[in-house]
């Protein structure tokens, strides 16, 4: 269980923003070398992320590095410097499309050491949506992230609260990851200083079924870890569901009764998960406390 309830992009070329990273509260930090850096700045950028990832200090999170596509004059370098560094748990690449993208990738991380390290691909266009069952169902993919402004503008659609002009494809690969046993992450919210727009588009991914949702702005955290995660309530009535659950199995019986609800399999296995979450959370408060 790797909770992913909030996963904020850092920009490569801002080594002030990535030395405060160390002391966020999110679950996984993505250092972009592509859409959150200039052109004539990648270079610079690329060793900044190394150098910081090199020193480590960032705990528990998670730590990604987005590579420009393989296709710019910048990608296959972001591999080579990145890929075999010890603190890094994958790769996330952008506008994804085809099993020929992915192989291509996968082959190139093996050639400078990332082959056990994991994929993350970016979903941000029609044809990224439309053929996604062909190439997700890869073993080094891990987690698909949503690009949801490129898709959008792919689309030619406006930007709207609801969001409801893209629910078929968010909902689409939404069904894909859930059906190949993947993470999906959720686009990011722009209008940032929004909090009431950044919390309506997060309990709508949350209510949609999305894992996490990433983030552009340290402000977002608090947000997306109260709404992607679980509370003390919801935690505690997991835990009964599995005692009670439990007690059931050991009577032979194939159900069960919590609070005059009938809870079958179904229930105990999303009680499991509530529980496997609540506990990795824990163990990392464990290890900050020691």
């Amino acid at each position: 269980m790797k909770p992913r309830r909030s996963v904020l992009y850092m920009p490569g070329a801002n080594t002030r923003a990535m030395e405060k990273a160390r002391g966020l509260d999110c679950d996984s930090i993505i250092f972009d070398l592509e859409d959150a850096v200039a052109p004539d700045a990648k270079p610079q950028a690329r060793e900044n992320v190394a150098r910081a990832l090199e020193s480590g200090g960032y705990g528990y999170r998670e730590l990604l590095v987005r590579a420009n596509g393989l296709d710019t004059p910048w990608g296959k370098e972001d591999v080579a410097r990145v890929a075999g560094l010890p603190a890094v748990h994958g790769l996330l690449f952008p506008k994804i499309e085809s099993a020929q993208q992915v192989d291509e990738i996968v082959a190139l991380m093996a050639q400078h050491g990332g082959g056990s390290k994991a994929l993350w691909v970016m979903i941000e266009t029609p044809r990224g949506v439309a053929t996604l069952a062909s190439f997700a169902g890869h073993e080094q993919i891990e987690t698909l992230v949503l690009g949801t402004s490129d898709l959008v503008k792919e689309l030619r659609a406006l930007h709207t609260p609801e969001r409801r002009n893209i629910d078929y494809a968010l909902q689409h690969c939404l069904l894909i990851a859930r059906m190949l046993g993947k993470d999906i992450l959720d686009g990011v919210h722009l209008d940032f200083r929004n909090e009431a727009s950044f919390e309506l588009a997060c309990r709508g991914g949350r209510s949609m079924g999305f894992d996490g949702k990433t983030l552009i702005h340290p402000s977002q955290i608090a947000t997306a870890n109260e709404v992607f995660g679980f509370s003390e309530e919801a935690i505690e009535h997991a835990e009964s569901v599995l005692a009670v659950w439990q007690s059931a199995l050991d009577d032979g019986r194939g159900v069960a009764v919590l609070d005059g609800q009938l809870i079958e399999n179904l229930h105990a296995a999303e009680a499991e998960r509530v529980v496997a979450f609540a506990r990795a959370i824990s163990q990392r408060q464990d290890q900050i406390g020691s």
